[in-house]
């Protein structure tokens, strides 16, 4: 009788060391694949970069800007006001084409501005037909984005918020004409044994 009562309470001290030994990672709002921590990670990237590009394109500026044809936008590179290294290139580079996908836009792409300089002054000096300096179309909107993080520790618990604010600028008057931000929360738990 006195080893049953052994083995019963040896069992439920090692199902309670088990339990206090996992470590939990969550969303606040559960509404993405499960997290593997509270970086900021491809799921969010995913997430982040639908959500604002339906949004742009559901919001009733876009009609106003296309009345004659796609408009003409640049995208600029997405700021990270974040504490971790996040590949904003990245970011920026699914927001562009979620945009060139939905074919509501024309672009330019900054990001090339050099091999494009390299190409023109080669066409210079070696085409019959090169196209001159100054010739390309100027976008007269740019669509710009920040990330950013505000972390909270308390005990075993951690608190991670990202804010994602992205905006439409009319170059031409200067006005912020469309705007819209996304949030992520994730919080993770630590495990109170080995966490």
């Amino acid at each position: 009788m006195k080893t049953t009562w052994t083995l019963a309470i040896t069992g439920c001290l090692l199902a309670l060391l088990a339990t206090g030994c996992r470590t939990t990672v969550e969303y606040g709002d559960a509404t993405s694949a499960k997290p593997i921590s509270t970086d900021f990670g491809s799921a969010d990237l995913q997430q982040i970069a639908a959500k604002m590009v339906d949004s742009l394109l559901a919001d009733d500026v876009l009609a106003d800007i296309s009345a004659g044809g796609p408009p003409l936008l640049i995208v600029d590179k997405v700021k990270n006001k974040t504490m971790q290294h996040i590949d904003t290139e990245s970011v920026t580079d699914s927001i562009r084409t979620k945009l060139i996908r939905s074919r509501k836009f024309s672009f330019q792409d900054r990001t090339t501005e050099a091999a494009l300089q390299e190409e023109l002054a080669y066409q210079q000096a070696a085409a019959h037909d090169a196209i001159a300096f100054g010739q390309q179309d100027a976008p007269r909107y740019m669509l710009t984005a920040n990330l950013s993080e505000i972390e909270q520790q308390q005990g075993r618990l951690k608190d991670v918020y990202y804010k994602f604010t992205m905006s439409l600028r009319d170059l031409k008057s200067g006005r912020l004409i469309w705007a819209d931000e996304q949030e992520i929360r994730k919080q993770k738990t630590r495990a109170i044994f080995g966490g």
